[in-house]
């Protein structure tokens, strides 16, 4: 069966399909090719946006309009993460006397020997070392980073894991 254009006095075939509303829903009706060069002419997506809703709507489009948090907002799940990981204030890592060196003669379990590898440094590393390597892995395994992926959100939580092994092991060294 054959659309007859939906312009007002057209016979023509309506084989191009134009929508009724912004809002990307299904609703649409068919137009000839006169009648469908005559709407793309006028069709004005961003008619009765003010400037600022516009400019709201592209920086929404680079992300497909799904929300987001900045890596720094203080209630994103990974800055929570650091924060408890990292905690400047525990005399753990940060005092004076206590700089990690290089654990050669130590003796790493098998849960150790592993996060090292998944954190992909030599074992014994130094704890700056560890930290900057997680931090890199982070970035580069993010979600945001990898399209919401679920194979890096996996990926990055057994980093994640490992990460917390080796502060363990370090805090109790």
């Amino acid at each position: 069966m054959e659309n007859i254009c939906d312009h007002k006095n057209c016979n023509k075939s309506g084989k191009y399909k134009a929508p009724i509303e912004k809002d990307n829903s299904q609703k649409f009706r068919w137009l000839c090719l006169d009648h469908i060069k005559e709407f793309n002419k006028s069709w004005d997506y961003f008619k009765g946006m003010s400037n600022l809703e516009v400019c709201y709507f592209l920086k929404s489009d680079m992300t497909w309009h799904r929300p987001t948090q900045s890596f720094s907002s203080p209630d994103n799940f990974f800055r929570i993460l650091w924060s408890s990981t990292l905690n400047k204030n525990s005399d753990t890592f940060n005092n004076g006397a206590f700089q990690m060196k290089i654990l050669k003669n130590v003796n790493f379990s098998e849960k150790d020997r592993k996060a090292f590898r998944v954190i992909e440094t030599e074992v014994g590393a130094k704890w700056e070392k560890i930290q900057c390597q997680f931090k890199k892995l982070v970035k580069k395994y993010h979600p945001d980073m990898n399209s919401g992926n679920k194979k890096f959100e996996e990926k990055l939580k057994i980093i994640t894991l490992a990460y917390t092994q080796l502060k363990l092991t370090y805090k109790g060294k």
